[in-house]
């Protein structure tokens, strides 16, 4: 294809221009935050939701780890030694309570030495356990129930702090709109007072009285400003993204929610309530592990192995000899080990393991009545938050008519520079408590549904 000089100068612009929009494209900010993105950024990026999880895939593997005791057992041994031959000859299979011999004395001494080696393979099976080794199986399970509990109350933790330093942002930023509002009145209201002072209408203490209202009016700005960064920060580290600038989007949030009836709650059915009847049942699994623990232990052992050595039974060496086996045998039997005395113990720890689950027992119950408490004082808090929300309505509107009538009394000499500088804080104050009182009622819905155990239907009520 032939380049015409139209192309030849184009294409520079052309790529120019792409090369511009790519770096456009890495400048944007990222879009603004719903309160429903930010849970699940949190609940994507927050450690302690990853560190739970993992502890819960370790107690996963724990009960893997407990069944592996079902299998037989199979050990491979290689040996090679030098020393002297004064030893006995006989069998004993591998066990923990008979000295192992290996025959009759020779009724030789000697300091002389020679090469010995051995190698074999051991196979152990327990064919029956009494209901030990399910103990220990039903032991990892609760284990494991535990932990999948625990990582459903870190979850629920860190979707409600996240939720909350959301809605503490967007309280945070209608502040500082309130505190810029009020600013500017300040400012409107003191250049037109200069006038009316610079043309002797009015005394000069007017003046230097708004110019007070003014500053104070700023500082107000800044110390919510200051405020709002904070609760942005906070906001940034509850999603896992700690020191980005994160900006939010309000959404229906600044409204009044619809009014409906609180679900009925299944206290038992709570995360905090499930890690407590997990724990009740990890003790009564420990107490039960015990009870199988006082019971004979049947071991069937198998073995092939081989044996070689340098010395002879006459008292002679062979030096070229035990290198390697070049005498074999096999054996099979069955071991019995029953730690008789071991009952003493296994009592004492069985008493503390029942005491253990009273004591859950009354965790459990603690936690249940902790949570009827909380849901009584977040029906409390919801009623109230609704009220106020609608008193500062009345509120908002009462304090616009004020500062307005002021103004107009003002202007016509009717009152002094005071009555209008507190009309200005009252509106200022009542748009910050009209604003604040709507996310109040959201925020104590969001603790209505931290008790239900699951955010989601509060995160739909948003949608």
């Amino acid at each position: 294809m032939k380049m015409t000089k139209t192309h030849l100068v184009f294409s520079p612009l052309i790529l120019l221009f792409l090369f511009s929009l790519d770096g456009l494209a890495q400048t944007l900010p990222p879009p603004p935050l719903t309160l429903e993105q930010a849970v699940e950024l949190a609940q994507k990026n927050y450690p302690a939701i990853r560190a739970a999880r993992a502890q819960s895939q370790s107690a996963e593997a724990g009960i893997e780890l407990a069944r592996t005791s079902f299998l037989p057992r199979a050990d491979l041994l290689w040996q090679e030694n030098r020393a002297t031959r004064n030893n006995v000859f006989g069998l004993l299979l591998p066990q923990s309570t008979l000295p192992s011999i290996s025959g009759p004395d020779l009724g030789s001494r000697t300091q002389e030495s020679a090469w010995g080696s051995a190698g074999g393979l051991l196979f152990s099976w327990e064919p029956f356990d009494f209901g030990l080794r399910k103990a220990g199986v039903e032991l990892a399970k609760s284990q494991s129930a535990q932990a999948n509990a625990a990582e459903a109350v870190t979850r629920l933790d860190v979707a409600t702090v996240a939720a909350d330093a959301f809605l503490t942002l967007l309280a945070a930023e209608q502040t500082v709109r309130a505190a810029q509002a009020n600013v500017q009145r300040a400012e409107t209201f003191a250049k037109a007072v200069r006038v009316l002072v610079d043309n002797q209408l009015r005394p000069g203490v007017d003046s230097s009285r708004t110019e007070a209202e003014l500053a104070a009016a700023n500082n107000q700005l800044i110390q919510a400003q200051q405020t709002a960064e904070l609760a942005r920060a906070n906001l940034a580290d509850a999603i896992g993204q700690p020191g980005e600038n994160i900006a939010i989007e309000a959404g229906p949030l600044l409204a009044l929610p619809p009014t409906a009836p609180l679900p009925s709650i299944n206290f038992s059915l709570h995360p905090l309530a499930l890690v407590q009847t997990a724990a009740i049942d990890a003790a009564k699994a420990r107490e039960k592990l015990l009870e199988r623990t006082w019971f004979p232990r049947f071991n069937w052992q198998t073995a092939v192995y081989g044996r070689g050595t340098g010395a002879r039974l006459d008292g002679t060496f062979t030096n070229s000899r035990g290198f390697y086996p070049d005498t074999f045998n096999w054996a099979t039997g069955v071991t019995i080990t029953f730690p008789v005395f071991d009952f003493f113990g296994l009592r004492a720890r069985r008493k503390s393991e029942t005491s253990n689950i009273a004591a859950e027992q009354a965790r459990y119950d603690q936690v249940v009545n902790t949570l009827k408490t909380q849901d009584k004082r977040a029906s409390i808090l919801i009623e109230s938050a609704r009220k106020i929300a609608a008193n500062t309505e009345i509120q908002l509107k009462a304090a616009q008519e004020t500062l307005t009538r002021a103004r107009v009394r003002y202007e016509y000499g009717l009152t002094n520079v005071i009555e209008v500088a507190d009309a200005q804080r009252l509106q200022t104050q009542a748009e910050m408590d009209d604003s604040v009182a709507r996310l109040s009622v959201w925020r104590a819905m969001l603790a209505a549904a931290k008790l239900q155990g699951d955010l989601k239907p509060f995160l739909d009520r948003i949608n």
